[in-house]
């Protein structure tokens, strides 16, 4: 398959009349800059590798806009005991439901792929499906139905509690012992196709410790060596607390301490790192999945984004808990929150005074990329071919070009300026809709309105 792009962020800059052939398992076998007559059909817009969204809940899907009123501050734990009582009426049916919307919403917005941090694994009384890896073959098929590219991260979930705290009742839908999380890690990772990936996730240092990380990790990497690694750290404050009230250390620093952490591990927020935690974990290699509009909703404080940047560090966005899911909402937070601290503009700029939104975006793809453990988050050669197209007729991108496009894409425009998504080559979303929308809603709103009322 050919097409010809008539603007294009490739690998190597910017580009026009690239003419990219995709091979049959949806890599670029060859991208052409300057073609004029390529008897391939002609897109224009401007195209830019798909997002890679490093981190999702797709089950907080159904929560997105709920947890907005009531008296008093909230915080974190009172939203998580919202979050528990939703996933109790929770069926393989309306489950995969919401993930298909959430993951076509992805698409819709940009990201070409994901990876899915899957705890939801038992029926509502916490006991097993006949098989214990129902819920991630519904995740595995909800990717499947809109295309979207998928890691999936089956999560290790033991504790309810730093020092091995027995786990609450709510939480017993997330529970596994190490013989049934092997189990599910197994099942999921054989009934993946060869472009699927399947992951390790601790959820945390509060729900596994140190030990059973080191025993599932070896395990998990002796059936697939190179599976990325990722883990919730430092998210709040009060984890910060109880963590040095447990072990005397703070969560980044006891997980490198106590585990081999490097380039396949991937750290969750890590929203109250100090600098000590941050220049020993960048010289990890581990890249950072932030997650700023889930961190703001929450309030769980800002990530030290510029502190990071100077250490070279590596970083991705992810949608989290889907109450906004866009790529660049999550690039502008992650911007905006670090001018609020500062009281200064351009905070996260390159060094050489560019373009925000383009350092922020190729920063989140080679995070993202890495994440993902997926060979996606650029335009050349060996790449697979996710490629989202803005519309440059939209508003907030016309008379804009290059480098101005990215920041008024992500500073202004959002969702509405992505027109086209391709992934592996395959056109998904055309003229701003999915090409199953009107299905894909309906059943959603089935079980949106049983799990609800």
């Amino acid at each position: 398959m050919k097409l010809l792009f008539s603007k294009m962020l490739t690998h190597s800059g910017w580009a026009r009349n690239a003419l990219v052939e995709v091979g049959a398992l949806g890599t670029i076998t060859s991208l052409t800059t300057g073609v004029t007559d390529a008897g391939a059909p002609r897109v224009d817009g401007v195209a830019i590798p798909g997002v890679p969204n490093a981190h999702s809940h797709v089950h907080q899907r159904l929560l997105a806009g709920l947890a907005e009123s009531g008296g008093g501050r909230g915080d974190f734990m009172r939203w998580r005991e919202l979050m528990y009582r939703a996933v109790q009426r929770f069926d393989p049916d309306t489950f995969e439901a919401v993930a298909t919307l959430a993951y076509m919403e992805m698409l819709k917005a940009g990201y070409t792929s994901v990876a899915e941090f899957h705890y939801l694994h038992h029926d509502a009384d916490g006991s097993p499906f006949t098989m214990p890896q129902e819920m991630g073959l519904r995740c595995l098929a909800a990717a499947r139905d809109t295309g979207i590219a998928i890691t999936l991260l089956p999560v290790l979930y033991a504790h309810g509690g730093f020092g091995a705290r027995p786990a609450d009742p709510e939480q017993s839908r997330f529970v596994c012992d190490p013989g049934m999380y092997m189990d599910i890690f197994t099942a999921l990772h054989n009934a993946a196709e060869p472009a699927e990936r399947v992951g390790f996730a601790p959820h945390s240092l509060r729900a596994a410790d140190e030990i059973l990380i080191r025993e599932l990790l070896m395990a998990v990497r002796q059936i697939e060596p190179e599976a990325p690694a990722h883990i919730h750290v430092a998210e709040q404050r009060s984890e910060v607390d109880a963590c040095v009230a447990w072990c005397g250390a703070r969560p980044v620093q006891r997980l490198l301490d106590k585990v081999d952490i490097d380039a396949r591990w991937n750290l969750v927020h890590a929203t109250h790192m100090d600098a000590a935690e941050r220049a020993a974990l960048a010289q990890t290699g581990a890249t950072v999945v932030v997650c700023p509009t889930t961190e703001a909703n929450l309030g769980d404080g800002v990530f030290g984004a510029h502190e990071w940047l100077e250490l070279d560090g590596a970083f991705a966005v992810g949608s989290d808990s889907e109450t906004t899911i866009s790529p660049a909402d999550e690039l502008r937070q992650l911007e905006y929150a670090q001018r609020l601290v500062t009281e200064s503009r351009l905070v996260l700029s390159p060094s050489d005074g560019g373009s925000v939104g383009r350092h922020l975006l190729e920063g989140a793809l080679a995070g993202g990329a890495a994440s993902l453990a997926q060979p996606c988050g650029a335009l050349a050669e060996g790449y697979r071919a996710d490629i989202v197209v803005l519309d440059e007729d939209h508003p907030a991108l016309i008379g804009r070009t290059d480098d101005d496009v990215l920041d008024a894409w992500i500073f202004s425009g959002g969702v509405a300026c992505v027109r086209d998504v391709y992934v592996a080559g395959l056109p998904l979303v055309r003229d701003g809709h999915h090409f199953d929308e009107t299905s894909i809603i309906d059943r959603y709103r089935n079980a949106a309105e049983f799990l609800l009322q």
